[in-house]
């Protein structure tokens, strides 16, 4: 059952910078710890008041150079000079986490030849790459995935393998993590590419790449939604 406009709306937050409305997955939240400092609070689920901002480094830069903690909390408060790099390093950690369980859940398929097996036979519902990778390994199952896609959409074999539109594959393919990180997820060493089968797991992986992705973006890439209904305030 569809959530109604009430729940949309009560679901919502604001931004403490651009006071853009926010759903939960695209904010981030921050508590004040018992000793003044602004602490993440990335699972959403630390005790206390509140702060949301977009989903973004350079916001999140932004709002620590112009005192938005303070204002909003309204009382002093210290913001750690390394706050952006400190977030990132969470969400990094979060999808490692996630791709370690989707591994541990027989959801992880690893190597160039297994990769490209698994696209070709269409059991790969994501496609990983490390940032660091070579660019012809990557283009070339980018290419295998992209036509498998299309084939599947269309309900046809006859689709060429012309260079992936990046846009339309941006949820099922990743490069968030480096070789040395997709490693760690793995527990093994020089993992380079990888391949998701469809699964809880996996689907929480995605979601989990897409937070960092989206942090790591640019301010420009982040759309903008037109509030529906009056959002809530930024702290809860």
């Amino acid at each position: 059952m569809d959530a109604g406009p009430a729940d949309k709306a009560a679901a919502e937050r604001t931004c403490a910078l651009t006071r853009q409305p926010l759903t939960p997955d695209e904010g981030l939240r921050f508590v004040v710890a018992p000793d003044g400092s602004i602490v993440p609070d990335v699972g959403r689920r630390l005790p206390g008041r509140g702060v949301w901002l977009s989903n973004s480094r350079s916001v999140v830069a932004e709002a620590a150079r112009k005192g938005v903690f303070q204002r909003s909390l309204k009382r002093p408060v210290t913001v750690p000079e390394d706050l952006p790099d400190l977030i990132e390093n969470l969400l990094v950690k979060r999808v490692i986490e996630a791709l370690s369980l989707a591994n541990k859940a027989g959801l992880v398929t690893t190597g160039f030849t297994k990769v490209e097996i698994a696209v070709q036979r269409g059991t790969c519902a994501f496609l990983l790459h490390a940032s660091d990778a070579a660019e012809d390994g990557v283009s070339k199952l980018d290419r295998k995935f992209a036509a498998i896609q299309a084939s599947s959409e269309a309900g046809s074999a006859e689709n060429s393998l012309e260079k992936p539109n990046t846009e339309q594959l941006r949820q099922l393919v990743w490069d968030c993590l480096s070789s040395a990180e997709l490693s760690l997820a793995m527990g093994r060493s020089n993992v380079v590419h990888a391949a998701l089968a469809r699964g809880g797991a996996a689907t929480r992986f995605s979601r989990e790449a897409e937070r960092l992705r989206r942090y790591r973006a640019p301010t420009s890439a982040h759309a903008t939604r037109e509030p529906g209904s009056r959002a809530r305030s930024e702290q809860a």
